[in-house]
C-alpha cells in the first residue's frame, strides 16, 4: 500500500463512471489514481491511472482547457486501441479519465 495521498476523484470521472455504470474510489494499490467496482455487484474490476502523470480533468485544473485538450489528444493518439476492450484497464482509463475524441480517432486516426 502507497503512503501517498489519495488521488482526488473529479467531477468529469465521476459522471462517466455514472454512464460506465461503475463506481470509482480513490486507490490504495501502488501508485494508482482509481479502483473500479462493478456498481451492481461491488465486485472489483482493475485499478487505473498512474499518479505521477495527470489526466484530463487534472490538466484542466492545472494549466487551463487549452493545453488538457493538447495532452488528450496525444493520449488518444498513443492508446486509442486500448478502449477498445471493453472491461480492461485501458478501456477504463481512456473512459474515465480522457474520452472525449476518442470516437473521432476511431473514426478517422491521425
Amino acid at each position: 500500500m502507497s503512503n501517498k495521498r489519495p488521488y482526488e476523484i473529479k467531477p468529469y470521472t465521476v459522471r462517466k463512471a455514472e454512464k460506465l455504470k461503475v463506481d470509482v474510489f480513490p486507490s490504495h494499490r501502488g501508485n494508482y489514481k482509481i479502483d473500479v467496482y462493478d456498481i451492481k455487484t461491488g465486485e472489483y474490476l482493475c485499478s487505473v491511472g498512474d499518479r505521477r502523470y495527470q489526466d484530463y480533468p487534472t490538466y484542466i485544473e492545472t494549466e487551463g482547457l487549452d493545453y488538457a485538450e493538447k495532452r488528450r489528444k496525444l493520449y488518444h493518439i498513443r492508446h486509442y486501441k486500448e478502449g477498445e476492450n471493453y472491461g480492461s484497464k485501458g478501456y477504463f482509463a481512456l473512459h474515465l479519465l480522457w474520452i472525449a475524441i476518442y470516437i473521432i480517432l476511431v473514426i478517422n486516426p491521425i
